[in-house]
């Protein structure tokens, strides 16, 4: 059998080439990726595009033979200072002429790598899972799926079950008596002997046996179209495990441009993340000010409405809708936050509580992710001033609730974060 791959190359280049290039140089081309991820507007996130590495990374490998052990001999040019045994010291600088780097500044440029979107989402979204997914009772949800049915007389010749097929025709055979190709030639070899002695009734006898059993080969092929085989796959419907996302965004007057931009580019990572990792995670976006409301992708991302702050009204407004369409025993409940913050000085207690009572013992994870000003630059993942909504969730946290916290304040540090936030653990992955 044959496998030909018929994929047209991308731009004339050889698509196994290619894919080699990339398994060989995937560690570099990631962090390639990253690096760019930080820099792009949110609408190209998900787009592919060039990337550049250090060009000693794409270099091939050869073989050379090494110069540590074994007998050198060397042939040099005479000289009046040197005799046979006698110590040469070395040059002063660490000279002894071999090549070094010149003062011209010159050097070779980073090579620059064309990805498509496919590759660069799968670069870029790489060992990135929901945490504990699949923890919950499955959900009645099912999808269709398909699955071995044993086997069937007839179908696609690409579902032909060659083994089962020549195990039919060898069992044919047998029964019918069909000669073996090893009986016919011992046959023949008789009749050879025989025929050099001259013409005998036991001659005639052995021809007519071969000729019968030449008809017999004719009439019994060595295999039938009744022979084959095809294997069957029936449709078969098995439970998911369903998973919603819920999105909390502040989108109040205190949270800047610059805020809101980072805020938004957490988002956009984690929708392409989920809608490219996940088939069965729905998404639900929530915006508040001082009053919270669902939205969708759309108005989540682009509207301008702004207000007050108050972040119990974005907890109450997701318990309502957890009521309503997420009952906990079915569905994996997830949901994101991203603020500056800023809350009201009488909504602390009020937020804490619905996290602590309703919201976190729904979950299955929480993430807050807290926005700072560009020119509070810190190490990314830690925060040195405790806004209210930090400490009335780092109090919770120290109460034994599950909440996982961290601060961004430049967009290059938005990948690195989420990354820690959704990164593979060691469990066993579970995917719907």
């Amino acid at each position: 059998m044959y496998i030909i791959d018929r994929r047209l190359n991308p731009g004339g280049k050889s698509l196994a080439n290619r894919q080699r290039f990339l398994r060989r140089a995937k560690a570099q081309i990631q962090r390639a990726v990253r690096q760019t991820a930080g820099d792009r507007d949110i609408t190209d996130l998900e787009r592919g595009g060039e990337v550049s590495i250090p060009a000693d990374g794409v270099r091939e490998p050869s073989f050379r033979r090494s110069g540590e052990g074994g007998v050198h001999d060397h042939i040099l040019p005479g000289n009046k200072r040197f005799v046979e045994g006698d110590t040469i010291d070395r040059p002063p600088g660490g000279g002894g002429g071999g090549s070094s780097a010149g003062t011209s500044g010159e050097g070779e440029d980073d090579f620059r790598f064309a990805l498509s979107r496919e590759e660069f989402l799968d670069l870029f979204l790489e060992d990135l899972e929901l945490p504990d997914l699949a923890k919950r009772r499955l959900a009645t949800v099912e999808v269709q799926g398909m699955r071995r049915a044993g086997y069937s007389v007839s179908g696609s010749p690409v579902n032909l079950a060659l083994l089962r097929s020549m195990r039919n025709a060898m069992s044919r055979r047998i029964a019918m008596r069909r000669p073996k190709p090893s009986e016919l030639l011992k046959l023949e070899e008789e009749i050879e002997l025989l025929e050099k002695e001259g013409e005998s009734e036991q001659l005639l006898e052995l021809r007519q046996k071969l000729e019968r059993l030449r008809l017999r080969t004719r009439k019994f092929p060595y295999i039938d179209p009744f022979d084959l085989r095809y294997r069957r796959f029936e449709p078969v419907s098995r439970p998911v495990a369903q998973a919603v996302m819920f999105c909390l965004m502040d989108v109040s007057g205190s949270m800047t441009e610059h805020m809101k931009d980072l805020a938004k580019r957490f988002y956009m990572l984690l929708y392409i993340f989920l809608t490219r990792r996940y088939k069965h995670v729905e998404i639900v976006f929530i915006r508040h000010t001082h009053e919270a409301k669902e939205v969708d992708e759309d108005t989540f991302f682009h509207s301008p409405e702004t207000g007050g702050t108050v972040v119990s009204s974005a907890l109450r407004e997701m318990q309502r809708i957890v009521a309503e369409r997420y009952p906990p025993e079915n569905w994996n409940i997830y949901a994101a936050q991203a603020s500056d913050g800023d809350n009201s000085p009488n909504d602390g207690a009020t937020s804490a509580a619905l996290l602590r009572d309703v919201i976190l013992p729904a979950c299955q994870y929480y993430a807050y992710l807290e926005v700072g000003s560009d020119h509070d630059r810190m190490q990314a993942g830690f925060i040195n001033h405790k806004t209210a909504l930090w400490q009335t969730y780092e109090t919770l946290q120290e109460d034994g609730a599950s909440i996982a916290m961290r601060k961004v304040n430049h967009r290059r540090e938005i990948y690195p974060v989420f990354r820690e936030l959704f990164r593979r653990r060691d469990a066993e992955a579970r995917v719907p």
